[in-house]
């Protein structure tokens, strides 16, 4: 199904090979070197190109970084939170948002780097931060389409009454960015379990102040 615009925007846009490989190169040097360290030299280098080739596609390497931003961030958390409002009463509330859980952490600990140099180039953050704003975007929406999904099964009785799908959606997907993180600037030893283990073991802890009671299915 076609993901929502306030979901996708323009993450996907068409692109020429050239400009497609150039992209790539640039998030390879970027990961490698760190976004202070790379020059528009290096990333034409590992591109194979020349930089005026490089010069013919970007305006510079501001607007560079930021297509990578853009263009390059893995989809399937994106595509989960898209499908989100079809999934409302089907299988179990507990199963959707392990799939979310499990998601979330796999775009976070691989975005999490490239986000992070935003802030070591505050112009490139006010950029990038202006262009979500223009288009519709930002992770914010994330929060909202978990709050919709639990607002959804709180209408259909499969969700207690009591439970604040905006806190709830927060804590979620808190904890999935902290895992991430902890993974990238502590080490992996900081996660003491697996993705699996860790999806099953939040929901569950959430879901235990989220099952209906009694007298939520009979009012």
């Amino acid at each position: 199904m076609p993901l929502p615009d306030e979901l996708t925007g323009e993450l996907r846009p068409e692109s020429s090979p050239t400009r497609s490989r150039i992209v790539d190169a640039a998030a390879e040097v970027i990961a490698t070197r760190g976004l202070a360290h790379t020059t528009t030299k290096e990333i034409a280098r590992a591109a194979g190109y020349s930089e005026a080739t490089l010069y013919k596609h970007f305006r510079d390497k501001d607007e560079l970084v930021f297509r990578v931003m853009r263009e390059r961030l893995p989809t399937g958390f994106i595509e989960t939170l898209a499908e989100l409002p079809t999934r409302a009463g089907k299988g179990s509330v507990r199963t959707q948002l392990e799939d979310v859980v499990r998601q979330a952490v796999s775009f976070f600990a691989q975005s999490i780097p490239m986000m992070s140099a935003l802030f070591a180039e505050p112009a490139l953050l006010t950029r990038h931060k202006e262009a979500l704003q223009a288009s519709g975007l930002g992770p914010h929406h994330a929060n909202r389409a978990v709050a919709g999904y639990l607002r959804a099964e709180q209408r259909s009785g499969r969700v207690a009454s009591g439970v604040r799908p905006d806190a709830a959606a927060a804590m979620l997907l808190g904890a999935c960015f902290q895992r991430a993180f902890l993974e990238h600037f502590v080490g992996e030893y900081a996660v003491e379990t697996s993705v699996e283990k860790f999806a099953r073991d939040l929901v569950r802890s959430l879901m235990e102040g989220a099952r209906p009671r009694a007298d939520d299915q009979a009012s």
